[in-house]
């Protein structure tokens, strides 16, 4: 038996209940992208049942293009995160079972971000000075900054509204060795205050030119207590991560990886996986919907990222064996449509397909660490200490 668990990075579903608090009210990332673009065809979701989550709760409005099924294929509900934040590694986490509260730290918004003894440490063991500094967009302060960073050889260093440190380096200036070591050491030095990750972000080309390669790494805070990937890893189930996943993982519990830069090939990846011999659990992130087409601002592109996997998902659901399940969910929202650049908090969907089972109402689930205590029921180990069960 195969269980294959997939978040849908950023795809979002209508507000949270306490989106206010996060500055989100009125955020519904499907629901936008589908407003702007005059409708959503996702005819294989729409058959699983992705139009009947709406219809759950009040403050999660109607898909454009996409209505309820008559029968859905699938299980369908939504989840609402328990967990204090709105960042990648607060949303995995809590899927995987562990529930982040208080919430990590975050850096101011304004400049200086960093504490000065932070700058100072790391300036130190790299022998590199630091600019930026401040919260920004990856894009804009490669294009702010990479001309000075080339000439000085300086750490683009800068922050947003997650927990998160990152390191912008031209290739050519940087080598990618070096700065992933530097991202060991500011991982290191960031452990005491608690920060959710450090993430490498190589870029290349001239001024007036950058791009942003598929090179990046995340070096993420180290959980307190067994993820549901390491208490099945431990039980003798084989742990297959696909894409990002090592990295926000801490690259614990797990078997194998293959850490496929872009959403394309994390679908080949799980593919190969699943023709693997015997039970697995395979663990992937799409990342191309948040990273290409949600912090850029891009409904267009994000509406054809989703056509794409809708058609992936088309030709996969015929690899699934009668006893194989899989989980369609999402991490948090990013909304393409809302202000600023940053994820959205927001209830996320949960589709989940079992080959010849009748698809039924979820309903709203109480936290997402209800996957991995899904998880657990369905691989018979020990159940997690939160969630509930769905399988």
């Amino acid at each position: 038996m195969k269980a294959v668990l997939i978040v849908l990075d950023s795809v979002g579903i209508g507000e949270a209940p306490d989106a206010a608090k996060y500055g989100d009210a009125g955020s519904a990332t499907l629901q936008h992208i589908a407003e702007t673009v005059g409708g959503l065809e996702l005819p294989l979701l729409e058959r699983l049942g992705l139009g009947n989550i709406p219809t759950l709760h009040p403050s999660i409005p109607p898909i454009p293009g996409i209505p309820p099924a008559k029968q859905p294929l699938a299980s369908f509900g939504a989840m609402e995160e328990r967990s204090k934040g709105k960042d990648t590694i607060t949303g995995h986490w809590e899927i995987c079972g562990f529930e982040t509260n208080p919430g990590f730290h975050n850096f101011p918004m304004e400049l200086p971000s960093f504490p000065a003894d932070l700058l100072e440490a790391f300036e130190k063991e790299t022998g590199r000075p630091v600019i930026g500094n401040k919260a920004a967009s990856g894009i804009a302060i490669i294009e702010e900054l990479g001309e000075e960073h080339m000439r000085t050889g300086a750490w683009i260093a800068y922050t947003s509204a997650d927990s998160v440190v990152q390191l912008a380096a031209h290739n050519d200036v940087i080598p990618l060795d070096e700065l992933y070591r530097g991202c060991d050491i500011a991982r290191r030095l960031c452990n005491p205050l608690k920060v959710g990750r450090v993430i490498a972000r190589p870029f290349k080309g001239a001024p007036g030119a950058f791009e942003r390669t598929e090179d990046r790494r995340d070096y993420a805070y180290t959980p307190d207590e067994p993820l549901i990937n390491e208490r099945l890893f431990d039980a003798g189930v084989p742990v297959y991560a696909v894409g990002k996943i090592e990295d926000i993982l801490a690259h614990r519990g797990i078997t194998e990886s293959i850490h496929s830069a872009n959403t394309e090939d994390s679908q080949k990846v799980i593919e190969q996986f699943m023709r693997r011999e015997g039970d697995g659990f395979i663990f992937a992130n799409f990342i191309d919907f948040d990273m290409l087409y949600g912090h850029r601002r891009d409904p267009e592109g994000y509406a054809a990222a989703l056509r794409q996997t809708d058609q992936w998902l088309e030709g996969f659901l015929p690899m699934l064996a009668n006893n194989d399940v899989l989980i369609l969910t999402a991490d948090h929202g990013n909304d393409p449509t809302f202000t600023g650049t940053d994820h959205t908090r927001e209830h996320v969907p949960l589709l989940v397909y079992q080959p010849g089972c009748p698809g039924e109402s979820l309903g709203i689930r109480q936290g997402f660490y209800d996957v991995a205590q899904s998880l657990a029921t369905v691989f018979k180990i020990e159940p997690i200490p939160r969630g509930e069960t769905f399988l």
